[in-house]
């Protein structure tokens, strides 16, 4: 994949759109060595930082419907046949991880779209659930826009304010100790996030 570590040395707004669109299929592209390098260059004055998002937002959202086209159209047996293929493999991609994403569609309902969007190891893989449920794509797009640009805005501001305290040279290993922090925190807000609909629907069933 040396072709991609390229691209992310080189970060333009195409550039962006197109890493964000292969992170967003099952290419394993890291969204966090993508956006925030480039809010970091933004901090410098060399990108704009809504351009960024804007262009982030628009990658994902391609490479989303890209899966949830195929998802939709080829269904589970062939999903699972690429999943457990060399090809699928090389992806960091297997049967497991597709149900797993399944498993959190069907839990969690539409907002899933939303909130998988922001959980690693689902947020690429749930737009294929949403396509093999036949969703209905304007609503699977927006909600993709949103958690999405959430996600995008999140990393967005983590390279922004480390443009204020770390050399360029240090940047991808702070990223990766952030990221992490990161990380548990979103998935703390998503874990209340299900509990607040959770209790909100039970309550409706007892009115």
């Amino acid at each position: 994949m040396n072709w991609i570590t390229s691209l992310l040395g080189n970060l333009n707004y195409p550039t962006i759109f197109f890493l964000m669109m292969l992170e967003s299929t099952v290419v394993p592209v890291p969204s966090e060595l993508v956006v925030s390098p480039a809010a970091y260059h933004a901090a410098s004055g060399n990108l704009n930082i809504w351009l960024v998002i804007l262009f982030s937002t628009l990658g994902a959202d391609l490479g989303a419907t890209i899966n949830y086209v195929v998802a939709y159209y080829v269904g589970r047996p062939v999903i699972y046949k690429f999943a457990n293929s060399r090809l699928g493999h090389l992806c960091l991609l297997n049967q497991q991880k597709v149900e797993k994403s399944e498993k959190y569609f069907y839990d969690h309902g539409m907002v899933a779209t939303i909130t998988g969007r922001l959980i690693p190891g689902i947020r690429h893989l749930i737009s294929i659930p949403a396509g093999l449920s036949k969703m209905h794509y304007g609503w699977f797009l927006l909600y993709t826009t949103l958690g999405a640009g959430v996600w995008n805005c999140i990393l967005a501001a983590l390279g922004w304010y480390l443009h204020a305290i770390v050399p360029e040279e240090q940047l991808n290993d702070k990223l990766i100790e952030y990221g992490d922090y990161i990380k548990y925190t979103i998935i703390a807000i998503v874990v209340l996030v299900a509990i607040y609909f959770a209790i909100r629907h039970w309550m409706k069933k007892k009115v």
